[in-house]
């Protein structure tokens, strides 16, 4: 079962912070505190999360140097970060933030229900990816097992069925989450990795359907899980 997605919120203010934990609990997923950009860049150093809520305007390192550190990071680079901010200085400030590897700027005070449904969209995308990799790893356990003839694996049939089952369960929602952002006109950066997803998924489906008996000889290869 997927755990809950973890959710990283940076900002100097303690009552910055509590808006945006009062703000998203909603979501029921972890929300994980950071004060700085250098305790932001500690968390991400042994845990994964579906989004980052990164304000611009902080003493030392502030949201752009933070971003960038997390975008060198092979481990980190992918996430999706939101950059929220009190104050805007026009089309040059907002640039610098897409630059600095962002999904979407927000400025404070922010609309509680706008912000959410945003972070909602990462979230889901985050759970369909952990369903797609756990799928996969079941997928590689299954093929090591017919590699090396383990008697005690589960017949192969029957296994072959219930990851089927499972990842069209995955495909469902995966598909129902496209065309939620096609409906509601979201961020390129979400649609992107919407499309991204359904891809591994349809490498994954090949990589089953090869496995069927009659499919044809020969290992089929997994989609990447990057």
């Amino acid at each position: 079962m997927v755990q809950k997605a973890k959710i990283l919120l940076v900002d100097d203010r303690p009552e910055n912070l509590l808006a945006l934990e009062d703000t998203l609990s909603a979501l029921s997923q972890t929300l994980v505190r950071a004060s700085s950009g250098e305790e932001a860049l500690k968390a991400l150093l042994t845990d994964d999360f579906a989004v980052i809520l990164l304000d611009v305007q902080m003493p030392g390192m502030d949201g752009f140097e933070t971003a960038a550190h997390i975008k060198r990071r092979e481990r980190t680079r992918d996430i999706p970060i939101i950059f929220l901010t009190a104050i805007n200085h026009g089309p040059h400030h907002t640039f610098r933030g897409y630059a600095a590897g962002a999904v979407d700027y927000i400025s404070k005070p922010f609309d509680p229900w706008v912000l959410r449904a945003k972070v909602s969209v990462f979230v889901e995308l985050y759970m369909k990816n952990c369903q797609l990799r756990e799928q996969a790893a079941l997928l590689r356990l299954q093929l090591e097992g017919g590699a090396h003839g383990a008697g005690e694996a589960k017949e192969p049939a029957g296994l072959l069925a219930e990851l089927s089952a499972r990842l069209a369960a995955v495909e469902e929602q995966a598909e129902a989450l496209s065309k939620q952002l096609d409906d509601e006109s979201a961020d390129a950066a979400a649609v992107a990795t919407a499309a991204h997803l359904e891809r591994k998924l349809t490498g994954l489906r090949r990589a089953l359907d090869a496995l069927e008996p009659g499919a044809g000889a020969g290992s089929p290869t997994l989609p990447s899980q990057s």
